[in-house]
């Protein structure tokens, strides 16, 4: 088969689909790769790098989507990216299509078959694909918390941290999932008094265990999260609906009750925002202030640190790409995991929980791409 890997042309976006490591694999199993002149460029992996590994370099996009038959990304695609698409293709990419009907009204009149990393599974139920960006995430969200907090960001001039004899920041996590565990783990390394409102007990249970106590836990209530909400000088919105859109966890009037400065950190942003007020930013403008709250809601946080995400992502995606292009979408019929990950095909969309976020019919894809 033919993959192609194009540039991401997402703001602030500087991962890649493939790394020249990956890009062996595939050669070696006598696919062809095609890859942009300059695609890996932003994450550490020159032209050069990609050719040694057995690929082909192209000038442009466009001869990447016109040769490929799959395409190969991290980030959703763009308007012009759509224009691309055609039934020959088989997309592979995160697509976030819940809170974005305008992407999904794209990749439907494409044609084209779209699968989504966020939605592929495991046998334990989880979401392989999304778990190493989950894990970048939720680390940086601290981090970011921590700068944002800093009186020259807009925030309330706090150490996340404290000093003796100073308080450290209190910081709430709502969801206790692999964002809200990774966030928990780099809060309270930094030596914050850290809070999970999780709604799953047994969930609450491995959390407690693991951290040993140094987190509190809080089962998740409107009442919950609301006194935690209010208390805390940084949340962090760490919840998911697998692809769904992200329930509102925070409301509009509860900004006016919290504490001025504080900041919320919305990593479910990709998926529509767990805080009524949250709205997509960019790393380079990443905040803006409602009723004087600090939002930070960058959509692709992991893109700022494009070499650690992008060998990550590759390392678990690479499985599931090799088996498209060996068997291209019969690998569906074979793989049910993978198969949870098609999202649309044929103009139609094929995964329930994006169906009903967007209004739209659910096509039962079964059978359909053999």
């Amino acid at each position: 088969m033919r993959i192609g890997v194009p540039r991401e042309i997402k703001s602030d976006e500087y991962r890649v689909g493939l790394t020249p490591t990956a890009v062996r694999e595939y050669v070696a199993r006598s696919h062809e790769v095609l890859v942009e002149q300059g695609a890996g460029a932003a994450a550490g992996y020159p032209d050069e790098a990609y050719q040694r590994a057995g690929a082909r370099l192209a000038a442009a996009a466009e001869a990447v989507f016109a040769d490929a038959e799959l395409i190969i990304k991290v980030k959703e695609p763009q308007p012009e990216e759509w224009a691309r698409l055609g039934p020959q293709h088989i997309l592979f990419t995160y697509l976030h299509l819940a809170p974005d009907p305008l992407q999904a009204d794209g990749l439907l009149a494409s044609g084209c078959a779209a699968i989504a990393y966020e939605t592929v599974t495991d046998a334990a139920g989880g979401l392989p694909l999304l778990a190493p960006m989950s894990e970048v995430a939720g680390r940086i969200a601290v981090f970011s918390a921590g700068e944002t907090l800093l009186k020259h960001n807009g925030g309330m001039g706090l150490l996340i941290s404290g000093v003796p004899g100073v308080p450290p920041a209190r910081v709430c996590v709502l969801g206790g999932g692999v964002v809200g565990m990774n966030a928990a783990r780099m809060a309270a390394g930094l030596g914050a008094e850290v809070v999970v409102v999780e709604r799953s007990i047994p969930r609450m249970r491995e959390l407690d265990n693991m951290f040993l106590g140094r987190i509190l836990t809080r089962y998740s209530t409107l009442d919950a999260v609301e006194e935690e909400v209010l208390k805390a000088d940084v949340v962090i919105g760490a919840v998911l609906t697998p692809g769904g859109t992200a329930p509102k966890l925070v409301r509009r009037e509860h900004l006016a009750k919290m504490k001025r400065g504080s900041v919320l950190v919305d990593v479910s942003i990709d998926q529509g925002g767990c805080f009524e007020t949250s709205r997509p930013t960019t790393h380079h403008e990443p905040t803006y202030v409602v009723d004087g709250v600090v939002h930070y809601c960058v959509a692709n946080m992991p893109g700022a640190a494009p070499r650690t995400s992008s060998e990550a992502l590759v390392h678990a995606t690479l499985p599931f790409g090799l088996q498209l292009a060996n068997r291209g979408l019969e690998a569906l019929a074979q793989n049910r995991h993978l198969a949870k990950g098609l999202n649309v095909l044929k103009g139609q969309v094929t995964h329930p929980a994006v169906a009903e976020a967007l209004g739209k019919p659910f096509a039962d894809p079964y059978g359909a791409w053999k």
